[in-house]
């Protein structure tokens, strides 16, 4: 993997030193927006594909500030191409391979996130909690109340484990293992995301089969005692039974989910790792 090789672009020691920066001339002014867009792509892309922070919670016009505000941090790291490059047509290529960069980054993140919303989706169809649905805050479409409870959680559980700042360090750190303009091992991309849906599956049965197993046996338990006393039906009986079930089941498992939740708060910041720095699955 390619090392950053210094900063090869002429207007960066002129970005570094704060005290010149309100006296840019005009003729570098279009150079230093252009070093703002491609700073501000990666981490702007990441911040749209992204959970939580590309949600319909926050808006696009606070996205897009943050972005840029993060593209001023990103400045004094980033290597920059040649200013010819930046002032010719060589420069899409680089804004499509940064914008794929984030954007895959982002999708990696929001794949495995969604293994919590898949097993909440499973446990309200088994428990009969499937009626009760709501908008969901993060993809913005109808899900089930214990979906959104569970990802609402998950969210708590990655903030407060710090994982928010680890995804910018690491976003923060892939300017130098990736500079800019000089990503070639694109393989690397669909392979973690293949990964990232692995994760989903898999943690999703682990998530939901412990809960999903005690509500079969609680919907044997009715059955049997319907087959007994045929008017205890399944209307009158059967769902309040496996209802007050789930919700109890739910409350006794807050530490066993929590304690899952970080494990796979802990899952994606090594997918992360492996996609941005180009670690390997051992490190």
């Amino acid at each position: 993997m390619k090392k950053s090789q210094g900063k090869a672009c002429s207007l960066l020691p002129i970005i570094n030193e704060l005290g010149q920066l309100p006296g840019l001339n005009l003729q570098d002014l279009t150079v230093f927006f252009i070093l703002i867009l491609i700073a501000s792509l990666r981490v702007g892309a990441f911040l749209i594909a992204a959970p939580f922070f590309g949600s319909r919670m926050v808006p696009l016009q606070i996205r897009i500030v943050f972005s840029f505000c993060l593209g001023f941090w990103i400045l004094d790291v980033a290597s920059f191409p040649d200013r010819s490059i930046l002032m010719s047509a060589k420069l899409i290529p680089i804004i499509f391979q940064e914008i794929i960069i984030g954007v895959s980054a982002g999708m990696v993140v929001t794949i495995a996130f969604a293994s919590v919303s898949l097993a909440g989706e499973k446990i309200a169809a088994t428990s009969g909690l499937a009626f009760a649905s709501q908008v969901d805050p993060v993809g913005g479409g109808q899900s089930p109340v214990i979906s959104s409870i569970l990802t609402l959680f998950m969210i708590v559980i990655f903030f407060s484990i710090n994982g928010h700042l680890v995804v910018f360090g690491l976003l923060y750190d892939s300017f130098d293992i990736i500079p800019i303009g000089q990503f070639e091992e694109y393989s690397r991309l669909p392979k973690m995301g293949l990964a990232s849906a692995e994760l989903m599956l898999k943690t999703s049965a682990m998530l939901m089969l412990p809960i999903v197993s005690i509500m079969l046996l609680i919907n044997v338990s009715v059955g049997f005692i319907t087959k007994s006393a045929p008017q205890l039906n399944l209307f009158s009986f059967g769902f309040p039974m496996t209802i007050l079930g789930a919700i109890f089941i739910l409350y006794f498992s807050v530490d066993a989910l929590a304690f899952g939740f970080q494990d796979l708060a802990k899952a994606i910041l090594k997918l992360l790792g492996n996609l941005l720095m180009g670690e390997t699955d051992g490190g």
